[in-house]
């Protein structure tokens, strides 16, 4: 009988240790196990770690070729790389049920028992030795490494309460409380952020990493414990809590570099994956790409800005939790005037500011700037490279022979006109902002001639954005919006004596 093809509620009906060795069950390690499992899924085309974006040329057939050899894994990258996620996949390269002693605490396989309580059972009842099965589910452990986790912890120490219960003496390896990596024998093992761990709790791992034994105090205890390590860790040179112990790293035998998004698509679709869209939000709020682009656009900006820590990083929960605001701030805009659907504006992205401030680390400075300022300005260069996509530039747009299409939109603005376009306007009032502007629709109508009805109002406010953004126009933020006019009118325009920088006259 072929044990792998059982079919997981018949192997449940395994019931005995005799049962389970009649139906040709041989003990096999974890990583074998992964390995075999890896292969089947490679074979049949099937796809391994589904929804990890951006890595399918480079992290994924990293880890596939780690698995393969059977190695211990340390994925390194900044925050928001997808570390733990990938992690936890691996569970799926796990068969569904192991066999295991019954009552062991250790997981202990029935053919090769490790703990004292299991060989005890074996010893006792032989072929009857009842098993239970452990789903894959429940054979993967994660430790977030924080400054007050101890080696008691993760390998176990003498339990008073136990020797006392039990009667027993101190030597008496019954008495051992194992910590967690012992009670992951046979499964995955994940320690999160492994330079946080205290050098001396690192130096407890060399040797279940090498030979695959523990040691608790003074107990002579000889356990091959059966466990793929997983561990996470940001780069060396960026934290200041602490490192990877040399003689660790030498014993994590792949060590997988993760990196960002490389291109704005592959970020959109790891976005529109993690965002947690509201009931009856995607009824109310209708988007469209080029406001997902600008919110990516926003971290590529942040992971090249002069004001932001580069060995921080920029996590990808940065375009999540702004993709989030910004369909609250357009339902939010929506339930104050009574509507029962919108469309997003630009001004709704602007709105996104405070799931930018938290989630960038400042130089310098950019604390001397202020964390909001740095976020509009990252902003403003979104909308900037964005805008290029779909208007010509309006730097070329003045020396073109056929003429600037922003000549009659600009000229409006020089005469002295101005326009607010607040926050919560309502959609007619928005409308009628926007159509105001001679020349505006126009230029989006040949520009942008597929963009119509609350697309076509997107795109000319876009086209004011873009045009401020390039220095064409004057943006100044109200209290309750912002206000367009002209370029020069908006520079000699100087707030009044005890303003509040970020009044009317802020400009960004």
């Amino acid at each position: 009988m072929n044990y792998t093809t059982i079919p997981a509620d018949k192997l449940q009906q395994i019931k005995t240790l005799g049962q389970l060795k009649a139906a040709g069950y041989e003990p096999q390690t974890v990583k074998q196990e992964l390995r075999r499992n890896l292969i089947k899924k490679l074979q049949n085309k099937e796809e391994v770690f589904p929804g990890i974006w951006g890595y399918e040329e480079t992290v994924i057939p990293d880890m596939q070729r780690a698995i393969l050899s059977m190695h211990h894994i340390n994925l390194l990258g900044l925050r928001g790389q997808a570390k733990t996620r990938i992690a936890r996949q691996m569970i799926d390269l796990l068969d569904e049920y192991i066999p295991v002693v019954q009552g062991s605490e250790l997981n202990d396989d029935p053919l090769q028992p490790l703990s004292r309580y299991a060989k005890d059972i074996v010893h006792e009842h032989g072929d009857d030795t009842p098993i239970t099965w452990l789903h894959r589910s429940d054979r993967y452990t994660e430790k977030l490494a924080t400054p007050d986790v101890s080696v008691a912890d993760l390998i176990g120490d003498a339990d008073p309460i136990k020797a006392a219960t039990l009667k027993l003496p101190y030597s008496d390896e019954r008495v051992i409380h194992f910590g967690l990596i012992p009670r992951s024998h046979r499964g995955i093992f994940v320690i999160n952020e492994l330079p946080d761990l205290q050098a001396r709790i690192q130096v407890a791992l060399f040797n279940i990493l090498q030979e695959g034994d523990i040691q608790i105090r003074g107990f002579k205890v000889r356990m091959p414990l059966d466990i793929q390590f997983v561990f996470t860790a940001n780069p060396e040179d960026y934290t200041n809590r602490g490192s990877i112990v040399t003689p660790l790293k030498d014993r994590i035998d792949s060590q997988i570099i993760t990196h960002y998004p490389k291109t704005i698509e592959t970020g959109k679709k790891i976005t529109q994956q993690e965002a947690r869209v509201k009931q009856g939000q995607g009824e109310l709020v209708q988007t469209n790409d080029i406001i997902g682009d600008l919110i990516e656009q926003v971290a590529f900006e942040a992971r090249e800005s002069e004001y932001v820590d580069p060995k921080s990083g920029v996590s990808a929960r940065l375009t999540i939790s702004a993709f989030e605001n910004l369909l609250s701030a357009a339902e939010r805009r929506a339930l104050l005037n009574g509507e029962h659907q919108t469309y997003v504006r630009v001004s709704d992205f602007l709105n996104t500011i405070p799931s930018v401030t938290g989630k960038v680390e400042l130089v310098y400075e950019g604390e001397q700037e202020g964390a909001g300022h740095v976020a509009q300005v990252l902003m403003g260069k979104a909308i900037r490279t964005q805008f290029l996509k779909y208007f010509p530039d309006p730097d070329k747009a003045k020396k073109a022979k056929e003429g600037n299409p922003y000549k009659k939109i600009t000229n409006w603005f020089g005469d002295g006109n101005t326009i607010d376009i607040l926050s919560d306007a309502s959609a007619e009032e928005y409308k009628k902002a926007l159509q105001s502007i001679p020349g505006l629709a126009e230029l989006v109508e040949k520009q942008q001639p597929n963009a119509k009805g609350d697309k076509k109002l997107f795109m000319m406010e876009f086209a004011l954005h873009g045009l401020a953004e390039h220095s064409q126009l004057s943006k100044s933020r109200l209290s309750t919006g912002l206000q367009f006019k002209d370029l020069l009118s908006g520079m000699f325009t100087m707030p009044s004596f005890g303003e509040e920088d970020d009044e009317d006259d802020d400009q960004f």
